[in-house]
Order: C-alpha cells, then structure tokens, then sequence
C-alpha cells in the first residue's frame, strides 16, 4: 500500500514538473517572439507589409516569419555555441566557408563550379560590350575593373581547400571573352599581385580586399583615367582611425562574428579609414557642390576597405557609389540606369567594379533582358 501511494505521488510530481516546464518553455518563445518583433529592425521589416494587399499576398507573414528565424534573442548564442564547437572540434567553417592556414577564410561561392559558367560568361563579356558601345553613343567611356578572387590573388593560404579547375581558369578566361569583345580591362589582379611584396591585399577573415589592396585597385583606375575629360580639383584627404578588431564576413557566415576570440578564427586588426571630399566653395552649401563626374557600379567591394574614397583621391574627383553589397554582376547597373540620377546628370565616365565569382553564375532573367537592350 506505502509503495503504490509512493509511486502515485512520484507520478503526480513528475507530471507538475513536466507542466510547469511546459509552461516555462512556452513563455521562453512567447517572449523571445515578443522581443524579436520589438527590435528596431522587425519594426523597419514589417513596417511596409501593414496593407490589406500584403496581408493577402503573404507578404506580412514571410517578414514575420523572416524576423522570427532571424532575430530571436537567443538566436546569436545558439548560432555562436554551434560555430564555435564546429570550428573547435572539427576545425570547420561550416557550408559557406572554407578553412585555409593560419586562420584565413574563404567564400565557398568562389571556390565551387556552376553549370554552364562558359555560355553565362560569354553573355556577361557581349552585355559589357552592349553597355559599352550605348555609353559611346553618348560620349561617355566605360572602365571595366575585375574584382579578384580571393583565391586567386592569396592561393598560398588555402592549403588544401578546395578549388575548382572552372574556378581557377575563370579568370583569364573571361579576359579571352572581353578581348574577343574588344574590350579593355584595367590590371586590378597585375596591381594587386604587385602589391604582395609589402604584405597581404585582402582581408584573412574576410572576403573583400584590405584597404591597401582598394587604394591599389584604385590607382590602376586612376591610371587608365588619365587621358579623359574629366575635371579634377583634388583636395582629397584620408585618415585613419585606431586599429581595433574587425571579425569579417566569413566569420559571420561561420556565426562566430560575437564569439570571443579563443573560440574562433583570429579576426582581423586594422585601422578604419575614411576619405574626406574638399570643401565646396563659397562656404560649403549643398547646392553648390557640383554633380559627381565619375560613377562606380559594382558589387560589395566597391562599399568595402574605402574603395570609393581611394577612388575618388586617386582620380580627384568626386564618384558617385553605387556599388551595392549582394548586387552580383550587374545588380548596381540595374540599379542606376533606372534611376533619376542617371536620366537627370548622366556622368562624364561610368566605372564598372566587376566581380569575378559572380561571371558563371546563372543569370537572372531581369539581367538577361538588361544585358541584351541596355540603357532603353
């Protein structure tokens, strides 16, 4: 009788202690769900899906949904404690990056294959050549800079990691296509090759180039500037502040961006800098600032390791950027030829950053159409 009562009693206390940690699960979600729809950036998700036609479109409920994978507070912790135990024990970067030696990173994008990467280069090479010859109808010059690999540039440190033969080629394979074209390249790789005597161009923990390989890549445009119209007062200035740790973008595809150090990658260490424009004459108001001469189009190096303020020292003169992170091959271009700023002060010369990983991709069918008609 004693030990059936016992054991009642133990059921009924399992089965409380079951509830009530039931309940505290479920008011964990409630309020990591509440918290996460509180942060400034669900609000700016959100914000625009607050119409009738969102609603029913299903718009409201993907951002929801989108904030609630994306910006739970203990969302980082969780991400963190798997990186940093996949990179402890198995000394891996997970399936967007690939560990090199010494702790440098690298993009798996720019690594791999892709499918019909020949045909998608060749309709990238004409499409430069279609902007192009549109852009001399109207007297402006086009420069087309290739962005590197990564890879291409430091192959010394990724020791083992793997690397496509179409990935290698790509490169000088894509030089073939633009002078089959007719087109000229700027020696960005010759530029950045030669800076390797004084130390690394790009960044260990990160995808882009340092801020010396930008100023490098930077000149060469400069350089192959030289002879066109454009006006050049100069007056250009860049500083730079107090080296501290910059973990790269390889380290946030690792999820390890908040980690202490002794749980990941070393991060990078370098001074941020920042290039400063002359002052406007007559006292510096805005509508006497005169329209950029120069436009750059390109992809996230553009918006990385000062690219465009190197750019605009090195030319003196000021660019207008609108090079775009995540913007691929021709996502800026897309961008500005739809713009006003394009149809109300169209440029002297257009800078096109090109991105190497991004030439074989698939391309996009609004792309496609782009770089068959451009600028109509």
């Amino acid at each position: 009788m004693l030990k059936r009562d016992i054991d009642k009693a133990g059921g009924r206390m399992a089965a409380v202690l079951q509830g009530l940690f039931t309940l505290c699960w479920l008011a964990f979600g409630v309020w990591q769900g509440i918290a996460a729809l509180s942060t400034e950036a669900a609000r700016n998700r959100l914000a625009p899906t607050f119409t009738f036609d969102a609603l029913f479109a299903g718009r409201t409920a993907a951002a929801i949904n989108h904030v609630m994978a994306h910006d739970l507070p203990a969302d980082a912790a969780l991400r963190g404690t798997g990186g940093a135990l996949r990179w402890r024990l198995f000394a891996s970067g997970g399936p967007q990056t690939r560990v090199g030696c010494d702790d440098w990173l690298y993009l798996t994008e720019e690594l791999r294959p892709w499918d019909n990467a020949e045909a998608n280069m060749a309709a990238r090479a004409a499409g430069l050549r279609a902007v192009r010859d549109a852009l001399a109808a109207l007297g402006i010059p086009l420069i087309i800079a290739i962005a590197p690999d990564k890879a291409r540039v430091h192959p010394e440190n990724l020791c083992g990691a793997p690397w496509s033969a179409q990935s290698q080629a790509r490169h000088d394979a894509f030089l073939a296509l633009l002078a089959r074209e007719r087109l000229p390249a700027v020696d960005s790789l010759g530029a950045l090759r030669a800076g390797l005597a004084q130390g690394p161009v790009y960044l260990r923990t990160d995808t882009h180039w340092n801020q010396r390989g930008a100023a490098l890549v930077a000149q060469a445009i400069a350089d192959a500037a030289r002879g066109l119209p454009v006006e050049r007062p100069g007056g250009f200035t860049t500083t730079e502040q107090t080296p501290v740790s910059h973990p790269g973008d390889l380290l946030r595809l690792m999820n390890l961006d908040h980690t202490p150090d002794r749980w990941r990658p070393r991060p990078d260490i370098f001074g941020r800098a920042r290039t400063t424009a002359p002052e406007p004459a007559g006292g510096g108001l805005l509508d006497e600032t005169p329209a950029p001469q120069v436009v750059l189009l390109g992809s996230s190096y553009s918006v990385n390791g000062n690219f465009h303020g190197a750019l605009q020292q090195a030319m003196g003169t000021r660019v207008a950027n609108f090079g775009q992170a995540g913007a691929g091959f021709a996502g800026a271009a897309l961008r500005y030829f739809a713009s006003p700023a394009w149809r109300e002060s169209p440029p002297r010369v257009v800078v096109w950053e090109v991105l190497e990983r991004a030439l074989g991709q698939p391309l996009s069918l609004e792309e496609r159409a782009f770089l068959t008609a451009p600028l109509r």
